[in-house]
């Protein structure tokens, strides 16, 4: 092989060793360069993260790492009234604000707290239609009968009637708690003020809904089932709720006690019988669940695991303390497809003001949610009429 030369004489190996290493120097240089300018733009972007929450806006961070001043702020203001951090919040989700008749929208986990327990209470929300809405009040628009049908042919079409609309409106309206504490309880760091809240509300709301759903006047507060016009199934109009009778006044009857119940479920369309329930009370179900049929079988079933629901004649059974007794002309049992027949409408906003004047020395939380209901098809809801 043939040695090459460089001009000067000089090894032509050795003079590309040295340029190599001249290029590796000026790379390790050019990426260490890189990385101090990525750690201090890293740094910059914290600066900006820390100024952003100080004036009040969400910092470049992820959403569960927001939450958390969000849920100190308002932990500061439960325990001693600091609402400063809640003022300068502006969150972008609405988990807190200051509201603009006063108070100040509950923390997430406070409000979804308070939802879990009324959805999971002895009430109609566990069988109705259940609407979130930001407007004063919900419209739905209703048919009136059935809407007729026909056959066609590609050469002949029959015309079909139509069977009209009504507008149903359901407004919605204040709903309001008001637990207290005393002030050392309050200043307890261990006490879980939030928690205490949440259950204090929830308690207190799951109580007054499922009252009003069942026999509420629409006067402040939802219009209950029971509430509405009714008459005998046969002439019940499309504006009543057609009853069945127990054939006896006050009671059951006495020789086929079973044949009201029976009765009320085909008194009820195909259409809707799917999806429906029974809807009584403690002392109603009492005695429900000791009829028997004619081969001497119980017509009440019991749920086989936690968290199912008894049955009557195949359907399931709600238990409704505020259904009335057994007695002369009350309507005690109801039964139909409440998902079609009664529509919950409800604003999302769980609000909570601090009032630490009015019952020294405790503190009192005044909570309110916005909350309407009404039936929404009467063709989906029966009743027994013990008469």
């Amino acid at each position: 092989m043939t040695e090459v030369k460089a001009a000067g004489g000089g090894d032509m190996s050795a003079d590309l060793k040295g340029a190599m290493m001249g290029f590796v120097s000026e790379l390790r240089g050019f990426r260490e360069d890189i990385q101090t300018k990525l750690i201090a733009q890293e740094e910059r972007m914290t600066m900006i993260d820390r100024k952003t929450a100080l004036r009040g806006r969400a910092p470049l961070s992820a959403t569960a790492e927001v939450e958390v001043p969000h849920q100190k702020a308002f932990g500061a203001y439960l325990r001693c009234g600091d609402d400063d951090g809640l003022r300068g919040l502006v969150l972008e989700e609405k988990a807190l604000s200051v509201a603009s008749d006063g108070g100040f929208l509950a923390a997430p986990q406070v409000a979804a707290a308070v939802q879990n327990v009324l959805h999971a209470g002895a009430s109609l929300r566990r069988l109705a239609n259940v609407v979130t809405v930001e407007s004063a009040v919900y419209e739905v628009l209703v048919e009136k009968g059935e809407m007729a049908a026909g056959w066609a042919t590609e050469a002949t079409t029959t015309e079909t009637g139509n069977a009209g609309i009504d507008r149903i409106t359901i407004p919605v309206h204040e709903l309001s708690a008001m637990p207290k504490a005393s002030q050392r309880l309050l200043d307890d760091a261990a006490f879980d003020v939030e928690g205490w809240l949440a259950e204090r509300i929830a308690d207190k709301f799951a109580r007054s809904e499922a009252g009003a759903f069942i026999k509420g006047d629409g006067v402040a507060k939802p219009r209950g089932i029971l509430s509405y016009p009714t008459a005998a199934n046969a002439s019940a109009t499309t504006a009543q709720i057609g009853f069945v009778t127990s054939g006896a006044l006050g009671d059951f009857n006495a020789t086929a006690p079973a044949d009201c119940l029976i009765d009320v479920v085909y008194a009820l369309g195909a259409e809707y019988r799917a999806n429906a329930s029974f809807v009584m009370n403690s002392k109603t179900a009492a005695r429900v669940r000791k009829m028997k049929d004619a081969d001497g079988r119980f017509l009440w079933s019991d749920a086989l695991s936690a968290g199912q629901v008894p049955q009557l004649l195949g359907y399931p059974v709600l238990i409704s303390e505020d259904m009335p007794d057994v007695d002369s002309n009350t309507l005690a049992i109801a039964f139909g497809d409440f998902r079609a027949a009664y529509t919950i409408v409800e604003r999302p906003d769980l609000r909570v003001l601090r009032d630490p004047f009015s019952a020294k020395p405790h503190v009192l939380f005044y909570a309110t949610k916005r909350v309407g209901g009404g039936v929404t098809d009467f063709r989906a809801l029966k009743l027994i009429k013990f008469s």
